[in-house]
């Protein structure tokens, strides 16, 4: 590490003013220094809720709340969140332990989801919500080609077969389990399987809907029980 934030400063057009500040938000816990970036982590999950709210609010204006709900968990979130860090190169800035380097902890999707939490709320800190704001909408719609429902959901089912292929030697199966309301606004609730195991239900306005949902269920049970 050199201490020339330049180039990060340039992928965020933005140019920190408390250089302590910049320091703090990119020093993982485990580089065992008096401080680390878990409290500026606290505040930009925060206002970075606030502002990706906002922006859904106001992009789709025929969505309901439980519609808006989905598309946001869908983007703040860590993969959400790694994804954007790795927009700006953020590995490359990150302070961590020599135990941290050799477990490949720049390219963690933990630890970047976390800086990048950090020095969203540092920026914030700084120079406040009207600055902070154009930074994340600037990357948002450069990271994502298109922002709804459809493209959101449509890495999960992929990501999770991927991951049964190598652990189970199987592929995941989408039971219907039924289907409510009217033709014009039907639901219906799916359940996921792997290797004779279920792994949830959820419901959707789709079926494939529904099955994406119930991926992104069994994607992050799968990755809880590894750690």
């Amino acid at each position: 590490m050199t201490g020339d934030y330049s180039k990060l400063e340039k992928c965020l057009d933005y140019q920190f003013k408390n250089r302590d500040l910049i320091i703090e938000a990119l020093t993982h816990k485990s580089y065992k220094k008096p401080y680390n970036n878990e409290r500026l982590e606290f505040l930009g999950d925060a206002v970075l809720n606030l502002i990706v709210g906002e922006y859904l609010y106001k992009k789709f204006p025929k969505s309901n709340e439980g519609d808006l709900s989905k598309i946001r968990a869908s983007l703040v979130n860590e993969t959400g969140f790694t994804k954007l860090a790795n927009e700006i190169k953020l590995g490359d800035f990150i302070f961590i332990s020599v135990a941290e380097e050799r477990n490949k902890g720049r390219s963690k999707a933990s630890i970047l989801s976390d800086a990048f939490e950090a020095i969203m709320g540092a920026i914030y800190l700084e120079s406040g919500l009207d600055t902070l704001k154009p930074i994340i909408l600037k990357l948002l719609e450069k990271s994502y080609d298109k922002i709804n429902l459809d493209v959101l959901f449509s890495d999960y089912k992929t990501a999770l077969q991927e991951i049964t292929q190598a652990q189970f030697a199987s592929i995941p199966e989408y039971k219907i389990e039924g289907s409510y309301g009217p033709d014009h606004k039907k639901e219906f609730e799916v359940s996921i399987w792997i290797d004779g195991e279920n792994y949830g239900q959820a419901i959707g306005k789709s079926k494939k809907l529904a099955q994406q949902a119930v991926a992104k269920i069994a994607l992050e049970t799968l990755k809880g029980q590894k750690k």
